[in-house]
């Protein structure tokens, strides 16, 4: 092929060359533990997780030749991740699975009660997290714990800038409410 013809078909729309696409294994080197972490907050319980994981990175395998724009890889990983998310939860809703937490093992200097207290904070956390509808989850997770630009969240999941923010304050009002219920249970202390 001829390569005057070989660098047009390889230019985006604009007539500029097309950014080249990382290498596969740089990105999972690079955001493994991101999609781990994305998943675990979106609701992938920890006996799905590595499969979730693996299923990621095929997507990713399958597509990276699409990607357009190198510099908003993390927001497409964490595309691929909501959707692989909710494909999910819908599967386990179809299979009529109750989710339970699954307390994880770790090896550190910690004790035993702090692993506990950790574990339990961990468990609250993730039951109010799975208490928000999904696209109040994804903002609020988005932004608040993998720290986007709200620009950015409203780009991945694809809404005006202003929903996001009307997601994103709905979102911690209810989960305030759910703080709220369970310190007055004593099962959270502020």
């Amino acid at each position: 092929m001829d390569a005057s013809v070989e660098a047009d078909r390889q230019a985006g729309r604009d007539g500029a060359p097309a950014a080249e696409a990382p290498d596969l294994a740089e990105v999972f080197d690079a955001h493994a533990k991101f999609v781990g972490r994305t998943l675990r907050c979106l609701g992938v319980r920890d006996r799905e997780l590595p499969d979730a994981i693996q299923e990621v990175f095929l997507v990713v395998h399958r597509r990276l030749p699409e990607l357009r724009k190198p510099s908003a890889l993390k927001s497409w990983l964490y595309a691929i991740c909501l959707r692989k998310a909710m494909s999910l939860r819908r599967s386990a809703a179809r299979r009529r699975e109750h989710s339970v937490p699954e307390l994880p093992v770790q090896t550190d200097e910690r004790t035993p009660h702090d692993d506990l207290e950790r574990t339990r904070a961990l468990a609250r956390a993730i039951q109010i997290l799975e208490g928000l509808d999904d696209d109040k989850r994804a903002v609020f997770v988005l932004y608040e714990v993998e720290q986007l630009p709200m620009s950015e969240v409203a780009s991945v999941i694809d809404v005006p800038l202003q929903t996001a923010y009307s997601r994103l304050y709905a979102a911690r009002r209810e989960i305030a409410r759910t703080l709220k219920r369970l310190e007055a249970k004593g099962e959270v202390q502020r």
